[in-house]
């Protein structure tokens, strides 16, 4: 009898860990041929934590690196020093990272260094800028060069990796995990938390558009991040009848600082704290219209419907840019007030953001997922 491939799910933050949940649990159902083994960086704490117990992923292995204010350089070398002595000692066969963290680039190099194999979900996302977005553009590339099986989420991301040198018979499209996750949590019920916040916004009752925001990518730091903030600052004065937006900030005191000198006194404006998967994804499916520079929020609006402005230069979700979904608007306060103000007056372009085609996949990524690994040991 052939012996179990052990995989090794490794993640840190909770994008990440929206998308390896639908993995994980997936991986989890072949218990004849496969060992699964969880471990987490806990590179963002508490926000890693809503989703684990939201999916009720209990972890074997939690390294716990989080520290305030912690530079790169800090928590890449302390994810070097902890996690090699775990690799050394649970010998994966497979070790499986999603996306471009921190985590992602630095297990991936584990792996090479200990002669474990590496899955990288997510694969040959690009913008072609080393620093937009900064790091994530160079820890996915360096994941890219490392991996040994390459799960794209789209044929776009896999011309890419094709262009790149990877060969094609270590490349399978499988969709994002991120609709395989969504299709789970929006069947649940709306927190109570939710729903009062959805009626004091107006939202419920039928008087008010909701605007969600999130914004906190590190280049957006700055002015760029006080920029986005007069726009929003404006959206509200002119909207101040009929829209509420609804804020949830990071916890990065390079974000919560500005957002909260600029925007705490204004009257249709919510700030709240970073909110649980469950209840990001309830305000997603009641808003008239996101503005985010979240990667994972561009991939999850289409999936309701919901046009979104990208807050950022450039995307790797090309995808999204190209069905019309997404538009790209940058940080400059003009060109976001109005780009907002066309489809919040306009029915004609927000018919055509909304009535897009999601991209990025059905909602059966994870099972591709799990049946490549399989193929690949021999064992599908």
């Amino acid at each position: 009898m052939k012996q179990k491939t052990h995989v090794m799910t490794i993640f840190g933050t909770r994008p990440e860990a929206v998308k390896m949940a639908p993995v994980v649990k997936e991986l989890q159902k072949h218990t004849a041929e496969i060992k699964t083994t969880v471990c987490v960086t806990a590179q963002h704490r508490e926000m890693l934590d809503q989703v684990l117990s939201v999916f009720e992923i209990t972890p074997e292995i939690d390294l716990d690196l989080m520290t305030p204010n912690q530079t790169l350089a800090e928590l890449t070398s302390r994810i070097f020093s902890d996690l090699d002595p775990v690799l050394k000692e649970t010998k994966p066969d497979w070790l499986l990272v999603q996306g471009d963290t921190t985590t992602v680039m630095s297990a991936a190099l584990l792996g090479f260094y200990n002669h474990i194999k590496v899955g990288h979900v997510e694969a040959g996302l690009r913008t072609h800028d080393k620093r937009q977005p900064f790091p994530e553009e160079i820890n996915r590339r360096l994941a890219g060069v490392i991996a040994d099986l390459h799960f794209a989420p789209t044929e776009d991301n896999r011309a890419t990796l094709l262009r790149e040198g990877i060969p094609d018979e270590i490349i399978r499209v499988t969709g994002n995990p991120v609709i395989d996750a969504l299709k789970i949590i929006s069947q649940l019920p709306a927190p109570q938390e939710t729903q009062d916040l959805l009626a004091k916004a107006g939202i419920v009752q039928g008087d008010r558009r909701l605007v969600l925001v999130t914004a906190h990518r590190r280049e957006n730091f700055g002015q760029p991040i006080r920029d986005i903030c007069m726009a929003l600052k404006r959206l509200a004065d002119h909207y101040s009848d009929e829209v509420t937006l609804v804020y949830p900030i990071h916890l990065n005191p390079n974000i919560q600082k500005p957002v909260y000198e600029m925007l705490a006194d204004v009257g249709n404006i919510i700030l709240l704290p970073p909110l649980d998967y469950l209840p990001l994804v309830q305000l997603m499916k009641n808003a008239t219209l996101i503005l985010t520079d979240s990667g994972g929020i561009q991939e999850e609006a289409p999936t309701f419907g919901i046009p979104t402005l990208v807050l950022r230069e450039s995307t790797e979700r090309q995808e999204g840019v190209a069905a019309g979904t997404l538009k790209l608007v940058g940080t400059d306060p003009d060109r976001i007030f109005n780009e907002a103000q066309t489809l919040l007056n306009d029915p004609r372009a927000y018919a055509a953001m909304s009535g897009a085609v999601n991209p990025y996949g059905d909602g059966h990524a994870a099972e591709r997922i799990v049946a490549a690994l399989l193929e690949m040991e021999g064992q599908g």
